[in-house]
């Protein structure tokens, strides 16, 4: 498992992904499969709470194997997002790299009541 040299990189691509959580489970939000050849540069995590009315609590979780496999490693824990409020978990001044064989998790309190953008550069 390697990344590619961040200095010499042949391609940067930006990506915007978006997910809605509908269950409490662990839901993979970003996964860099083995043997990739890429890695990827986390620019923003922020989770939207879509109900009016309640709080609803997040987790981030950086997990050590690709889809959401192996160890979890919170990078938020059970932080309340009030309703119809967002949190930023990830920003510029927080980036993170997701090397091969790596992923990325949210886990919602309640279900339906969350919805998360990724933004992030891939690099090869």
């Amino acid at each position: 498992m390697s990344a590619p040299n961040v200095v010499n990189v042949s391609t940067i691509i930006g990506r915007t992904d978006s997910v809605a959580l509908t269950t409490t489970n662990a839901t993979v939000l970003l996964s860099n499969p083995a043997a990739s050849g890429k890695v990827l540069k986390i620019n923003m995590i922020q989770i939207a709470n879509v109900d009016g009315t309640n709080a609803a609590d997040v987790t981030v979780s950086m997990h050590n194997a690709a889809a959401g496999g192996g160890t979890a490693f919170a990078l938020v824990s059970t932080i309340s997002v009030p309703a119809d409020a967002s949190l930023v978990a990830v920003d510029k001044s927080t980036a993170i790299y997701l090397e091969e064989d790596k992923s990325i998790t949210v886990t919602a309190g309640t279900a339906n009541d969350l919805e998360v953008i990724i933004s992030y550069e891939e690099i090869s």
